[in-house]
């Protein structure tokens, strides 16, 4: 009897110990300022929390104690101007029936994390790549820009998020 109350506590301390792991691909990280705001408002969220983010790499493995804060440091970092595809998400496919979404001819794009030319120029590249742009004023270290020409918010989101970046677009 003594040998099956220890091997249920044993049971219950790993099971208590266990972490959650995911990893987050195709994020910006151009230099040490984005690895840095990466990891920060990763770890941002509570303690027990490792974001591992490898030099200029685009993809940081995410590990926590609690599995519900696994989705909060994603949001986090999101939040911070970043995105990036988590593993095992499956993207939302929209239904055939949809309604097209109206044309944009200006929008305002804030929260994107441009700390550098770097990031300004791939944000800008980002931008270029949507069919009916004609002009953007990205620079480094602007906290918004805006976009011109004729185009869906969809579009553009798209555009910046492939480039590993977030932002709210109005």
């Amino acid at each position: 009897m003594k040998q099956l109350t220890l091997l249920s506590l044993f049971a219950l301390a790993a099971f208590a110990h266990a972490e959650t792991t995911i990893t987050m691909s195709g994020l910006h990280n151009c230099c040490g300022s984005c690895a840095k705001g990466i990891i920060k408002a990763g770890t941002s969220v509570g303690k027990d929390i490792t974001v591992d983010l490898p030099e200029k790499s685009g993809t940081a493995t995410i590990t926590t104690k609690k599995k519900s804060d696994a989705k909060k440091v994603v949001e986090a970092i999101i939040a911070a101007g970043y995105f990036g595809k988590v593993e095992g998400e499956e993207s939302e496919s929209k239904s055939a029936a949809a309604k097209p979404e109206a044309k944009l001819t200006k929008a305002t794009v804030s929260g994107v994390h441009l700390c550098c030319k770097k990031c300004a120029d791939a944000a800008a590249n980002a931008v270029k790549t949507v069919a009916g742009i004609t002009k953007n004023d990205i620079a480094a270290k602007a906290t918004s820009f805006t976009v011109e020409g004729e185009f869906t918010k969809a579009e553009l989101a798209t555009a910046l998020n492939n480039a590993g970046f977030a932002g709210e677009i109005k």
